[in-house]
């Protein structure tokens, strides 16, 4: 039965995140302790405790949804002795694919946690609080979307930033003009259209600043070819050097992610199952919402284990 281990991505982050695994298992203690060394910063302590306020800043909430991904990870490598190596694929949203790369091996934990602390303050410095929005049109595909931003009047960015399932697609760009689009989605066929609280127009060309500093952030550190195959965001395909992981990991920043036709590509390779590693069970949802068929199961907290381990 072929298996994907799937790595979530900003949205998923909650006070407690991780808590009861370091509670249950020395190996994710230890490795919170090591994205802590790594930051220079006590990144665990604001998973366990908060404020929410401040995990939710995206120069927190992208190393700390990574760290409670590698912690169950290695978790589930540790009590059952699960091996990304003998998986069929491994991807991530967003963020996660980051998560994707260390738990595949591609990337050290230091390295990438370094990288999402990184990725985090250049996105968000990109462009200033208040000027950039993101929304969730829901009920429409991409052609129906792309419509809805073509036939809006005004001036101003306003792109698509993911594909996440049939029936839900993000915008993204400058927060008038993704207002404007949102007022006039449902001439469109949107049942609804809501802006999302996120901080900054996220996989949008307006992201080029952060993407040229990852660009240089990401020129300074060792990625290795992964011990599974990955399959990246932009492409919704199989990125197998590192080479070609380093460029689409730049073109990431301010690219779509195509999630809907990765997890069809997996499928259509004969991936059945997926394991979705970390905080929430958002990309589960998805899955299920693509394909009836697919087996998802989330692995974030001890009582996920045994579960993983029926399988």
């Amino acid at each position: 039965m072929g298996r994907a281990f799937i790595f979530p991505g900003q949205g998923s982050q909650a006070v407690g995140m991780g808590a009861a695994l370091a509670d249950a298992f020395p190996v994710a203690r230890e490795t919170f302790q090591e994205v802590d060394d790594a930051l220079g910063q006590h990144l665990f302590a604001l998973m366990r405790e908060g404020p929410i306020e401040e995990l939710t800043l995206t120069a927190n909430t992208q190393p700390a949804l990574m760290a409670h991904s590698i912690a169950a990870m290695r978790v589930l490598e540790a009590e059952t002795g699960a091996d990304i190596e003998n998986s069929m694929f491994a991807a991530g949203h967003s963020l996660g694919e980051y998560s994707a790369l260390c738990a595949a091996r591609a990337l050290t934990l230091s390295d990438t946690a370094k990288l999402l602390r990184i990725r985090g303050e250049a996105m968000q410095a990109a462009v200033p609080v208040g000027k950039g929005a993101m929304a969730a049109l829901i009920g429409v595909d991409l052609e129906a979307a792309q419509k809805a931003i073509d036939g809006t009047e005004g001036d101003g960015v306003c792109e698509i930033a993911n594909d996440n399932a049939p029936g839900q697609v993000v915008i993204s760009g400058e927060k008038a003009r993704v207002e404007a689009v949102c007022a006039g989605a449902k001439g469109f066929g949107a049942k609804l259209a809501k802006l999302l609280p996120v901080s900054a127009p996220f996989h949008s060309s307006l992201m080029q600043p952060a993407a040229e500093r990852m660009a240089s952030a990401l020129s300074e550190v060792t990625i290795k070819a992964p011990a599974t195959t990955l399959v990246a965001n932009v492409t919704a395909s199989e990125a197998l050097t590192p080479d070609a992981i380093r460029d689409l990991l730049v073109k990431q920043v301010t690219g779509r992610v195509r999630w809907t036709e990765s997890v069809t590509y997996m499928i259509e390779q004969g991936c059945e199952t997926f394991v979705e590693v970390g905080s929430g069970k958002v990309l589960s949802g998805l899955i299920r919402r693509i394909n009836r068929d697919a087996v998802s199961l989330n692995v974030g907290e001890p009582g996920d284990i045994d579960a993983y381990a029926k399988l």
